[in-house]
């Protein structure tokens, strides 16, 4: 994982500056930045899609949002491209947090050791790497009408699992992203739970053969992104459903009996 990575670079480093070069991306006040200042990092770790950069007297809390990056810098460029954040390191390069295009989502927090259950960590679900059978059914059956594509989307539910994860969950498990979670039969969250915990396990040992964080459209993925494309299982076309901001990729034969649905935001089945 990137976070594996992180720490190999820059564990045992003393951190000797920090940059806000984004005016809003800090989001805290108390502690400061400079409160880790002439201290070692110990260590880089995640929270859901949290970052935890942990120094002895300061946690930096990282979201990268939707396409923010943490890379190492070199360059120190007065005004990096899509640059938000800079910490600089007594020895090596500095790290650089980015952010593509103009609407500068990607935030960093600092708070106290030891209190990660304070904002934006405080209302975090349970990891998705950790969830249980129990754990799921609980969740799924609280879910009430909710459907089963946002349900696992929903960070104060599953920590970790963004939109290509949840495609893939709902495909491997043959589950119609749109079905009401709360009603899923014990066959279905049986598969589910198989489904999520493969799909993850997949996830890491991807991610692990490479040297770098990879986009979401670069990471192994069966249907997500796969529109028009044969489903691997079964060869009918891969469908969406288009939303302002991303898309739900499904099998029609394989999640949703055949039936293929409205590519509109109400999600109803074509007639």
């Amino acid at each position: 994982m990137h976070a594996e990575r992180l720490e190999a670079a820059y564990a045992g480093r003393v951190l000797t500056r920090t940059q806000a070069i984004s005016f809003s991306v800090l989001k805290t006040f108390s502690p400061t930045p400079d409160a880790a200042l002439g201290e070692a990092l110990d260590s880089v770790g995640t929270r859901g899609k949290f970052f935890l950069l942990r120094f002895p007297s300061a946690v930096f809390v990282v979201h990268l949002m939707q396409g923010g990056r943490l890379t190492l810098d070199s360059k120190l460029s007065a005004k990096p491209r899509g640059g938000l954040f800079r910490w600089h390191f007594d020895q090596g390069p500095a790290l650089l947090l980015t952010e593509p295009g103009t609407e500068r989502k990607a935030g960093v927090w600092v708070i106290a050791p030891g209190d990660e259950t304070v904002p934006p960590l405080d209302q975090q679900g349970p990891e998705a790497d950790q969830v249980t059978p129990a754990m799921l059914d609980a969740i799924l059956t609280e879910a009430k009408g909710a459907r089963l594509h946002g349900v696992l989307r929903d960070q104060h539910r599953i920590a970790g699992i963004g939109r290509r994860l949840a495609n893939e969950v709902c495909w491997a498990a043959q589950i119609s992203p749109f079905a009401p979670a709360n009603k899923l039969g014990d066959d279905d969250r049986v598969r589910l739970m198989t489904a999520l915990d493969r799909v993850i396990a997949a996830g890491f040992e991807d991610e692990r053969t490479r040297d770098h964080m990879a986009n979401s459209a670069d990471r192994a993925s069966c249907v997500h992104r796969h529109t028009g494309d044969a489903c691997p299982r079964c060869g009918d076309t891969i469908r969406e459903v288009t939303y302002n901001a991303y898309q739900v990729n499904y099998c029609p034969s394989c999640q949703t009996k055949g039936k293929v649905l409205a590519d509109n935001t109400t999600s109803k089945f074509l007639k």
